[in-house]
């Protein structure tokens, strides 16, 4: 059986598609990458935002709310790219020929 998330996989479903585990693997990177993102986007927002805080200053649920902002932002635009990639990747395994190649 293959699991996709918390859910199994009937073993007829996965014999028909048998690139499920690598398209679920692809997707679950693509997903950690985006929290990643999102965790390192946030205090890499915060600390910019305290070293120019000499010249802009303002309160800090500002900051904060900027910083989640941008690390929201950085989050959504690598995990796009990244689940585009599954996609492709689920399309070649499904029909052997890369994305945009004509039959």
């Amino acid at each position: 059986m293959v699991n996709l998330g918390l859910s199994r996989v009937d073993d007829t479903v996965a014999a028909k598609h048998p690139g499920l585990q690598e398209y679920a693997v692809c997707q679950s990177h693509a997903f950690m990458k985006g929290i990643g993102t999102f965790i390192t986007g946030i205090g890499a927002a915060f600390v910019l935002q305290k070293l120019l805080n000499k010249k802009l200053p303002y309160p800090l649920q500002w900051n904060v709310l900027l910083s989640v902002v941008a690390g929201s932002a950085a989050s959504y635009a690598v995990t796009r790219v990244e689940t585009q990639k599954c996609s492709s990747l689920w399309i070649y395994l499904e029909t052997g020929q890369p994305t945009g190649s004509s039959k």
